[in-house]
């Protein structure tokens, strides 16, 4: 990309696209583009085509999505194959049709198997079972993956799919039942008011997680540097318990209640750190440790969210 490409982020008001927004522009790209849903519906065919053919992008970030949690997966199973598939596959074709030099796809750790052998390797795609809770998700974005992969094999489309490990960060979506881990255990901490709270599970599966603003950087490295819509991890190389990362996430609250673990409730992938030698190896690294990305994840909370959590 040179600094006059036409650059289209799609979904730049989400945790992911607001990154690439700001990463672009520190990097001074200045021609991006951005459209809300109300301009442009991702989900209807003929309006993504009139976009593709009005603006004629150079370059397509493709970080819209329906995202959410186990609950949100459970509850809304349908909504998140339906809409997910839909966007991508919309995207991914008038990309295609409209001569869109590269195509950066965003898919996520969850398209991996359950009890895939870790750190996952790429190689691991398709070797497994997935995890039940994560499915509907997970088998829209390998939906994603394929089709890009395919195009690439049929007509010469380039691009890069990255799997991400699990993101936090500025813009995040802190519901306490429908968001991440890490902002409902946000938001759940300052609704108890200094009261015990209660997670989901018993605390002992392992995550990884990877600040947004670092998968911003990451996916302006990779569109630079893969071509053929080969399958990426990105991740951040620190691996904790879910009970290790309410203890951090208490700390920078300072919070000093009890916390309290719901074993009725899905635990989830017991361990999935993911093998992220293959963007290391070419140079890049997430800049931010686990309690650096959480203080700004926590400073941007207190600042934009707090009224609306009470």
């Amino acid at each position: 990309m040179n600094k006059f490409s036409k650059i289209y982020v799609a979904g730049h008001r989400g945790l992911v696209g607001s990154a690439i927004v700001r990463a672009l522009k520190k990097e001074g790209y200045g021609n991006i583009i951005t459209k809300t849903r109300d301009e442009v519906d991702l989900l209807d065919p003929a309006a993504v085509k009139k976009f593709f053919c009005e603006e004629r992008p150079d370059y397509v970030f493709d970080a819209a999505a329906r995202v959410g949690g186990i609950h949100a997966n459970y509850e809304y199973g349908g909504e998140f194959i339906y809409e997910n598939t839909l966007i991508q596959t919309n995207l991914i074709h008038n990309a295609y049709l409209y001569g869109v030099r590269k195509f950066l796809f965003l898919g996520s750790v969850c398209i991996y198997p359950k009890f895939a052998p870790v750190p996952v390797k790429e190689e691991s795609l398709l070797n497994g079972d997935l995890e039940p809770t994560n499915f509907p998700y997970a088998i829209a974005k390998i939906h994603g993956i394929k089709m890009l992969q395919a195009y690439n094999r049929q007509y010469g489309m380039k691009g890069v799919s990255l799997m991400p490990c699990n993101l936090y960060g500025i813009g995040d979506n802190f519901h306490p039942d429908n968001g991440h881990v890490i902002p409902a255990m946000f938001t759940k901490i300052t609704k108890s008011m200094g009261d015990p709270v209660t997670f989901w599970g018993d605390g002992t599966p392992k995550r990884e997680f990877l600040f947004a603003d670092d998968l911003a950087d990451a996916c302006l490295f990779a569109i630079e540097n893969f071509e053929n819509c080969e399958l990426i991890n990105v991740g951040s190389g620190e691996n904790v318990s879910i009970a290790e990362l309410a203890k951090t996430i208490a700390g920078v609250m300072r919070y000093n209640g009890e916390i309290m673990w719901d074993t009725d409730r899905p635990n989830g992938t017991p361990n999935r750190p993911l093998d992220s030698s293959k963007i290391r190896e070419l140079g890049w690294t997430p800049k931010h440790t686990l309690r650096q990305g959480l203080a700004k994840t926590y400073d941007w909370f207190i600042e934009n969210t707090l009224d609306q959590t009470k």
